[in-house]
């Protein structure tokens, strides 16, 4: 398979999961099935993928590395490099966006509210993250009986 295929595929392949997250009732299967059948299989794939590069390689290859912006942008140079950093970034988004639907949950926060911020999450992970974070210490202060200084 070459780097391309793999690419389309993580990147749809992804979208289940998400779907299922965002649009389905969560349970502890809901939960188990995107644990395994997504964060899982993507970090699977990410070190199968890596260790390839790797051997294939024989290392990051000449002047990859993460020491400075440009031993960085010579390991994205090549389609092997940004499809693996690309499963990289969906396996986490993934884990970050299941982490804030179990904490919504927790804190009941609406269906509705919690809907945009994982598609956010989605889409730009860390920005959908940090308006959970706000969202989520307003919802805990509230739960806790305290007044938010607002």
């Amino acid at each position: 398979m070459d780097w391309a295929t793999l690419f389309t595929i993580a990147n749809t392949a992804v979208l289940l999961p998400w779907a299922a997250l965002i649009f389905m009732p969560r349970g502890p299967k809901t939960h188990a099935l995107i644990f395994y059948l997504g964060i899982g299989l993507l970090s699977l794939t990410y070190a199968v993928s890596l260790v390839s590069l790797l051997v294939a390689n024989g290392g990051l290859g000449e002047g990859g590395g993460f020491g400075s912006v440009e031993e960085v942008r010579t390991l994205f140079m090549s389609d092997a490099g940004v499809t693996i950093g690309w499963i990289h970034y969906l396996a986490f988004d993934l884990f970050v966006g299941q982490w804030i639907a179990k904490d919504a949950d927790h804190k009941m926060v609406s269906r509705w509210v919690q809907g945009p911020i994982l598609f956010l999450t989605l889409m730009a992970g860390p920005l959908g993250l940090f308006v959970w974070m706000l969202v989520r210490e307003r919802r805990a202060r509230a739960m806790a009986g305290l007044r938010s200084a607002s």
